[in-house]
């Protein structure tokens, strides 16, 4: 691993983590493919991953949902892999892989023991070149993601929750609908429509190649060639998502979901997006809220006055716009006015006053833990790379991204709780059993 903790120094009471460098190469092929190679000769071992600017938000009206299938379709075969065959090849070689789509992006990887690093290549090429777009995949994995619809979301308890949460939250940009789209749009869709839909955006001058391990830079940069370069380039992109109006209002929501019993309380603001300063300082907030037993909302909520079962702050970051959401579900009688009422005593507190120097510590101390953590593997040095260089434009972030963390203030904390969770600002959704509609 080339990420690691190399020192432990103590001072004022606090342990300070220190990551050795990620040395990393970034260059770019003649049909727009950038590659970024990362060399670590300590295990046999290598990643390579494709990550494409594809995914939820990429959508027409009355079209969502395609990236997300196209994650599922783009392992049904090619004019090279026979149909079904693409993970029995990848075991067999000794490896493992996996895709994963966000709103933003589309991510698919292959770990494999490092002499089989042509063929993860080879794999990689074929996907983005020679794939087979047909009826009958495109009819198989339609049902395959209506399936993973059915058992990730609709039937399971709370599922649809970050569904009801983004329809309220924005109004004109695509986020507003569900990343994994809706059926009845994958249904009407024709088999030109998803063809169309690859030729746009899987193309390698709308990508990012990564290949992280026990590699060899020059031989690896001559597969690349020999897999990649002869790519056609696609058509130049254009992105216009629209602008949306700020919330000055609190809006308040009802949803209903037939798989609970117990209601929560989700409490939502519209916040920056990947690689604002703000966004990092919201994560630090969010760690101060919840992260774990001796945070403010857990200590005050669940273990003294019990007035909840669980409680949570997350920063969901997006490229576009973020997603600040606050989530608690009642213990006994509590009801979810007095959980929404004591959530944003805790927020208008953070508003008005310095968190103390202890907490500050605390803070400073959990941004270094995770940044090393995140960082501990291949694959995680891998998924890096591609995130930073796609949705942030720099690449270096994993080397510098905790600089970031260490120049936030006391008084900056204050500043952007009182720029963006305000009570004008946010939904208060309701998230009730169906058989109290």
């Amino acid at each position: 691993m080339n990420l690691k903790i190399v020192a432990l120094a103590f001072f004022t009471g606090t342990v300070a983590l220190s990551a050795q460098k990620v040395e990393f190469e970034e260059y770019d092929l003649d049909n727009g493919l950038h590659v970024i190679l990362h060399k670590d000769n300590a295990a046999p071992v290598v990643t390579t991953s494709v990550m494409y600017h594809v995914g939820g938000k990429d959508r027409e009206e009355g079209r969502t949902g395609f990236a997300h299938f196209f994650e599922h379709l783009l392992f049904e075969g090619t004019e090279n892999i026979e149909n079904g065959k693409w993970f029995e090849i990848v075991s067999s070689n000794g490896g493992t892989n996996n895709a994963n789509t966000s709103q933003d992006r589309t991510y698919y990887y292959e770990v494999f023991p490092s002499n089989n690093l042509e063929l993860g290549l080879w794999m990689e090429s074929e996907r983005m070149l020679h794939p087979v777009i047909e009826k009958d995949g495109v009819d198989t994995q339609n049902e395959v993601v209506k399936e993973e619809r059915r058992s990730s979301y609709d039937n399971r308890p709370y599922g649809q929750m970050i569904f009801a949460i983004s329809e309220n939250l924005f109004d004109k940009h695509p986020y507003k609908d569900p990343n994994v789209g809706y059926m009845k749009d994958l249904d009407a869709a024709t088999l030109d429509e998803f063809k169309d839909y690859f030729k746009k955006y899987y193309v390698p001058n709308n990508a990012v190649l990564v290949v992280a391990g026990d590699i060899d830079i020059n031989k690896t940069k001559e597969l690349i060639n020999a897999y990649f370069a002869a790519i056609p380039r696609g058509e130049k992109l254009t992105r216009s998502y629209p602008k949306e109006d700020p919330i000055t209002q609190e809006r308040d929501a009802k949803a209903y979901d037939a798989n609970i019993q117990l209601p929560a309380s989700i409490t939502a603001y519209r916040t920056p997006g990947y690689g604002e300063r703000d966004s990092y300082v919201l994560n630090m907030i969010s760690t101060y809220l919840s992260g774990g037993k001796s945070s403010v909302l857990y200590k005050d909520l669940v273990d003294t006055k019990k007035l909840a079962a669980q409680v949570g702050a997350f920063n969901q970051e997006q490229e576009d716009y973020g997603m600040y959401l606050i989530f608690a579900l009642p213990l006994g009688e509590t009801s979810l006015e007095t959980l929404s009422s004591e959530i944003e005593s805790k927020i208008e507190k953070l508003r008005t006053d310095l968190i103390s120097q202890e907490d500050f510590e605390k803070l400073q101390n959990n941004a270094e833990a995770d940044f090393v953590n995140s960082n501990s593997s291949i694959a995680g040095i891998a998924g890096s790379l591609a995130t930073y260089y796609m949705l942030y434009d720099n690449t270096d972030l994993i080397n510098t991204e905790i600089d970031i963390y260490r120049s936030i203030t006391k008084e900056e904390i204050r500043e952007v709780a009182n720029k963006y969770l305000k009570p004008t600002q946010r939904v208060v959704l309701e998230y009730l059993p169906k058989e109290q509609q």
